[in-house]
């Protein structure tokens, strides 16, 4: 193996996290390296990938997860999983008593889960392609394309009526330890709902602690180089006290790895209600202060204008025609972002570690950041960066996935940029001797050095770390077709736009620029959610919020630590004083 592989265990907390995380894994497996030797993989699959064995001897990669989910969350999915057949090879228990049968029809999958069922069966590949296809890989040489091609062979599939759960369009099996249950709460209806932090607090004791830290030693403990851990936690229901527990437990029982945790929020809820509407606010607040805390570095990730009560609309991109209501859609966006906003850690050489990028980062105590993505990024096929970034002179491509906008005059901390999926397009000019560069990014001589001096035409003095990676986010089905007709199937810009109502190819992959950043931009953010919570009395508005498991004190204590949160990020750097009262005004 071509330099060290340090592993990352993944932890999922929550519906909508495991809606992100489903997507984010498809696009793991559809780019899976199964030779960790060969030197055109330029991300480690080891990372975060398992090999295991089935019973019957077939070599599996598994992703190395624990995923959490409610009473009635899974749907068609055992949660011991199919892989491993746990119950082949029992033997039968005789029972001479009578015997009652209760009969309950199976949920129906949809067309995707369908074939996929046909797939493991051999009843559509032959049986040489479906021994190389992703769901049961074999060792020797295995055709992640073969798979694919006869996915896409057999329909575009077009899930949004269909999706109700994330298993509806999971495409990978999981390893029987990566599923846990909880049953105290329901997934669907209005009885025993997880909704307050509280709740989700003191879930982590008894049985449950138990079994986390059984499949954490479980996964932890077969790692030689274990970086950390990526926690991908709801941010707006009960598992957000649930989360704050569990990157507890990491921090104490895994001291000095790194702690990289994802704030997971979707645009609106079928269910809003005021009292609801108003505990979703005090549970954001309330998780970004404990997970913060936990963490190397906390990220929230939503396309919401707003984490109040009141968000504005979801951000614009001019290249999806995506509905933010869908949660499929919705997350398969945030997928794409975590895909390049998490690469820097994967890669196999010149990676960047979890602890260099919160060093990096999460400078004197400001250990919340604010992502950006440009999604896709939009690059004319056959062009050039100088030429794509040129086009965007006026104005950064990218926009907020974290509701938080961008701060004005250059103002940043430090940023960690990522450009992914350019493979094939040039990264400097080419220009013909004695052509004058159009612009003084055409006169460069790195892709380091072109986007470098880009993002410093916005941000002059602030520290600034890149990442360029050729590979693209591959899209394979079942991710939703959302990409503007003006992208052809690499997703680059097409140099002729399509006719009217001419259907363009179907978007196989696409480049993506994210941007994770610590500066000033926070402070308002921070402030507008500490005076959104501080605006009522919880005690007469709110009293079940306290009711259970959360105590008065600590919730004082936290809007505390969220107002100092926020100070942290003021910029200072202008030598006026402030008064009191202005202070005052702004806490």
């Amino acid at each position: 193996m071509s330099g060290v592989c340090r592993e990352v265990v993944t932890l999922q907390l929550g519906h909508y996290s495991n809606f992100v995380g489903t997507h984010w894994w498809n696009l793991q497996d559809a780019s899976l390296s199964y030779d960790p030797e060969s030197p055109s993989a330029e991300i480690q699959s080891d990372v975060l990938f398992r090999e295991g064995q089935t019973l019957g001897g077939h070599v599996t990669y598994t992703p190395r997860l624990i995923s959490m989910d409610l009473k009635g969350s899974l749907r068609t999915l055992p949660q011991e999983g199919s892989l491993y057949d746990p119950g082949a090879g029992t033997s039968a228990v005789t029972w001479e008593g009578s015997i009652n049968v209760h009969k309950q029809s199976p949920p129906e999958k949809n067309s995707f889960l369908e074939d996929l069922e046909k797939l493991d069966k051999g009843e559509i590949l032959t049986k040489a392609d479906f021994c190389s296809s992703s769901k049961l890989q074999h060792s020797g040489a295995v055709s992640v394309d073969t798979f694919n091609s006869h996915l896409a062979r057999v329909q575009n599939y077009k899930l949004e009526g269909s999706v109700r759960v994330w298993s509806d369009f999971l495409r990978i099996h999981l390893h029987p330890r990566t599923i846990s249950v909880i049953h105290q709460y329901n997934h669907d209806g209005e009885a025993h709902r997880l909704e307050t932090f509280g709740q989700g607090e003191s879930l982590l004791q008894g049985a449950l602690l138990d079994e986390l830290e059984d499949k954490l030693h479980f996964f932890v403990e077969e790692c030689d180089y274990l970086q950390g851990f990526q926690v991908l936690c709801d941010l707006a229901d009960g598992f957000v006290g649930l989360g704050s527990k569990v990157t507890e437990l990491l921090q104490d029982s895994y001291g000095g790895r790194g702690i990289l945790t994802w704030g997971m929020t979707p645009v609106g809820h079928r269910d809003s209600t005021p009292f609801r509407d108003l505990c979703r606010l005090l549970n954001c607040s309330l998780g970004m202060v404990h997970m913060a805390a936990h963490s190397s570095l906390f990220c929230p990730l939503t396309l919401q204008g707003g984490l109040g009560r009141r968000p504005t609309s979801p951000p614009q991109f001019p290249l999806l025609t995506y509905d933010p209501s869908l949660w499929y859609h919705s997350s398969s966006v945030l997928a794409l972002a975590l895909d390049a906003l998490t690469v820097s850690y994967r890669l196999r050489n010149n990676s960047v570690p979890m602890w260099q990028v919160a060093d990096l980062l999460a400078v004197s105590g400001r250990k919340v950041v604010a992502a950006y993505g440009a999604i896709p990024f939009p690059m004319m096929s056959g062009g050039s960066l100088p030429d794509a970034l040129s086009a965007c002179a006026d104005a950064l491509p990218w926009k907020p996935l974290s509701a938080c906008p961008e701060a004005g005059e250059g103002q940043c901390y430090g940023q960690l940029t990522t450009l992914k999926g350019f493979e094939g397009q040039k990264l400097i000019s080419c220009l013909s001797p004695g052509i004058k560069p159009p612009t003084p990014l055409h006169s460069l001589h790195s892709g380091e050095d072109v986007l470098a001096a880009y993002i410093s035409s916005f941000y002059p003095s602030a520290p600034l770390a890149l990442q360029l990676v050729s590979s693209p986010s591959k899209l394979t089905p079942p991710f939703p077709q959302i990409f503007s007709q003006s992208l052809d199937a690499q997703g680059f810009l097409r140099s002729e736009a399509p006719p009217p109502g001419a259907l363009g190819p179907v978007t196989s992959s696409v480049p993506v620029m994210t941007s994770l950043q610590s500066g000033p931009a926070l402070d308002p953010w921070l402030s507008e959610l500490h005076r959104a919570t501080s605006a009522f009395d919880i005690r007469r508005v709110a009293p079940s919020f306290l009711s259970q498991g959360l105590e008065m004190a600590e919730y004082q204590e936290a809007l505390e630590e969220l107002r100092l949160l926020a100070r942290c990020y003021r910029d200072d750097s202008s030598g006026v004083m402030r008064s009191s009262s202005e202070e005052e005004d702004d806490d």
